[in-house]
Parts: structure tokens; C-alpha cells; sequence
């Protein structure tokens, strides 16, 4: 067997992957069953405290930003596409929610945050370590709880099959409008170059889940 017939099948791989997740979206009436799934909203639920004032970056259809405003004071959602902003505001407002349409890359951070979310947006942004710098000028006066950034970013060595279709030149990233996908390696070198620190993390379902924080607040839990 060669390469082509390889690459062939690699190819319909990639082809059933993505209209599988595209018919079991329109099933589940826009919402993706990943959410439900991988549960990933417990991780930033879990993450947040009920005096909290919430930054949800590239919030989508608002679906995440609805739990968090479940158990925090405020959330501020915001998301490019005014389409989605509008079907968040349709099915998932409160009233301790706040939507706008906005670039996450280029907000203005009038007001101070104890959270920052970025679920499966940071992978999306091309100059990142910039970007990460930017967002502590929205953190509330630092503590040794918070205020923190909690992260969700995919992986590339999640599979065996990313990494072979990266090695036989075939298309490999999940969307394809990211950036990066990471291994812990490269995750950690950009927090850091953005002069922050990995708190806790772990790895599921081929992501990266983890809790960012300044250096400031690794002093202050020395002391």
C-alpha cells in the first residue's frame, strides 16, 4: 500500500469528522454535544466564586457564559460574530449578563475582572503572547485567589492520526483558523513568555485545561 491510498483514507477521515460534528450540531439544535460530553463548563464553574466578576472572551452562543452566570456576581460575554451574540441573547441571558460584540483581541478593558475565560479561543489568536500580556491590565487588584485566566486550548499530539496527517503534509488542526495547536511544552513556554504561570492544569480529551496567573500572586503565596 503507498502514500496515496494512505492519504486517501486519511482525507475521508477528516471529511466524515467534520459532518459528523456538523449534523450532530444541527440535532442538538445549534448546541454542540460536546459540551455535554466532555463537561468541560464544570472546569470554569468550579474555577469561579459567587462574588466574581466574569470576562467570557469569544463567548459564541453564550451557552458557557449562561452556567458561569449561575454562580458568579456579573459576566461580561463578548463574541465577533454578531449572529451569535444574538442567539445568546435569545436563549441564554440573565440578569447578571452582559453581551457585546467585540473583537476578544482588541477589547477595552474599562472595568477589572477576578476571571478571564478562554475556552478554545486562544489557539485562534496569532499574536497570543501579546495578547495574554494585555488581558492583566483587566484584572482586578491581584490576591492569592485571584484573579486568574482559566484556558482551554486543543493539543496537537492528542492522537496518533494528528500527528501523521502533519507528517504526510495533510490538513491536521481541528478548525481550521487556528493558529497553534499545542503540546504542554509549548503551552507553557508562551505563559511564561507572557510573564505568567501555570497554577494547575490537566489534560482531557486532548486539551489543555488550566488555571493562569500572575507571578505577583505566586510571591504572594510564598509569603
Amino acid at each position: 500500500m503507498n502514500n496515496f491510498i494512505v492519504k486517501i483514507i486519511l482525507k475521508l477521515h477528516s471529511f466524515s469528522y467534520n459532518w459528523a460534528s456538523f449534523f450532530a450540531k444541527k440535532v442538538g439544535k445549534g448546541i454542540h454535544p460536546k459540551h455535554r460530553l466532555m463537561n468541560y463548563h464544570k472546569f470554569f464553574v468550579d474555577n469561579v466564586s459567587h462574588n466574581d466578576i466574569v470576562l467570557d472572551l469569544g463567548c459564541g452562543n453564550g451557552v458557557l457564559t449562561f452556567d458561569l452566570a449561575k454562580k458568579t456576581k456579573k459576566v461580561i460575554g463578548i463574541d465577533v460574530n454578531p449572529e451569535k451574540i444574538k442567539l445568546a441573547k435569545e436563549n441564554f441571558s440573565a440578569p447578571n449578563i452582559d453581551y457585546l460584540v467585540g473583537d476578544a483581541s482588541k477589547y477595552p478593558f474599562n472595568q477589572k475582572f477576578d476571571a478571564i475565560i478562554l475556552s478554545n479561543i486562544l489557539e485562534h489568536i496569532e499574536n497570543r503572547v501579546e495578547f495574554l500580556k494585555s488581558l492583566t491590565s483587566a484584572f482586578a487588584k491581584a490576591s492569592a485567589d485571584k484573579p486568574k485566566i482559566l484556558i482551554r486550548v486543543p493539543m496537537i499530539n492528542r492522537d496518533w492520526i494528528t500527528l501523521y496527517k502533519k507528517e504526510l503534509g495533510l490538513k491536521w488542526k481541528s478548525h481550521n483558523n487556528h493558529f497553534i495547536e499545542y503540546t504542554l511544552e509549548t503551552f507553557k513556554k508562551e505563559i511564561e513568555q507572557a510573564g505568567l504561570f501555570i497554577q494547575d492544569y490537566s489534560v482531557q480529551f486532548g486539551e489543555i485545561w488550566a488555571v493562569i496567573k500572575k507571578y505577583e500572586q505566586q510571591h504572594h503565596n510564598s509569603k
